[in-house]
């Protein structure tokens, strides 16, 4: 049995989320700074190689309206490198709402300030995760 890799890439923090061996909940969440594609993707390699990642779904940020901007089309092409990076298949996942939903329950919990800005990129990981393992599930 494999983890399941979940990734909300960003400009200066990306957020990881990683499963549990049955693919089924998720497990643990952190977050990489860095505003270099590079760093970002050795970070995501080595997690990869440390957790035994099996496969990678990454958000595509889609607007409302379901079409691609530029920011969609930057991380496909991000996700084109970590497949080459780890040879696993990423799935592309709709995050619409993803960030909203993740300031929402930060907020439930009292995260304010420095404490959200360093939590919201994992929550939100940690929902695109959530809603592959459930869409999965089904």
């Amino acid at each position: 049995m494999k983890r399941i890799l979940g990734i909300d890439f960003g400009d200066a923090r990306t957020g990881i989320a990683i499963s549990d061996l049955l693919g089924t909940l998720v497990g643990s969440t952190t977050v990489i700074h860095s505003r270099r594609p590079e760093k970002t993707l050795e970070e995501i390699v080595k997690i990869v190689s440390e957790n035994e990642i099996g496969e990678i779904v990454m958000g595509l940020p889609r607007n409302m309206d379901g079409s691609e901007g530029p920011r969609a089309q930057l991380c496909r092409e991000f996700g084109d490198k970590v497949r080459e990076a780890t040879g696993l298949t990423v799935t592309m996942w709709d995050e619409r709402r993803t960030t909203v939903e993740a300031h929402n329950i930060l907020s439930e919990h009292n995260y304010h300030g420095k404490k959200r800005k360093n939590t919201v990129d994992a929550v939100a990981a940690s929902l695109i995760l959530e809603g592959y393992l459930n869409f999965r599930s089904r």
